[in-house]
């Protein structure tokens, strides 16, 4: 059967694009390559084991997105959730009061530049039991 096996990409639209990609290669660490995109490749996960991409559909009245004007949400895995937190903290990058812990892992939320609202995702890694 013909289906999807996982997302190819993720595109945003900006009003200053080179601004924007800057803005996430300082405090993202997404680099641009030279064809104008990055490439973030599954053998790059971290922490290993945990590679996987979420697909899920939220009803109109959400407020998951936070402002309801906003029709999509990026959400990126990340290594050290409380790092990069800190980071962001001092440049100022507005940062949602509210986080979230489960069982696959640690949520925060942040808004870029241009007002999107992104998710933060630190997957916790199953360790065997001795």
């Amino acid at each position: 059967m013909a289906r999807v096996t996982g997302i190819g990409g993720v595109f945003l639209k900006a009003r200053d694009p080179k601004a924007l990609a800057a803005w996430y290669a300082q405090y993202l660490g997404i680099q641009l390559a030279d064809y104008g995109g990055a490439t973030l490749l599954w053998s790059d996960e971290v922490p290993a084991g945990t590679g996987q991409t979420a697909w899920m559909l939220f009803p109109d009245t959400t407020k998951h997105f936070g402002d309801p004007a906003q029709r999509a949400m990026i959400n990126y895995r990340v290594d050290d959730l409380e790092a990069l937190l800190t980071k962001l903290r001092a440049a100022n990058v507005p940062i949602d009061p509210k986080q979230e812990s489960a069982s696959y892992g640690h949520f925060a939320w942040i808004t870029d530049p241009e007002g999107n609202r992104v998710e933060l995702w630190q997957p916790l890694v199953d360790t065997p039991a001795s």
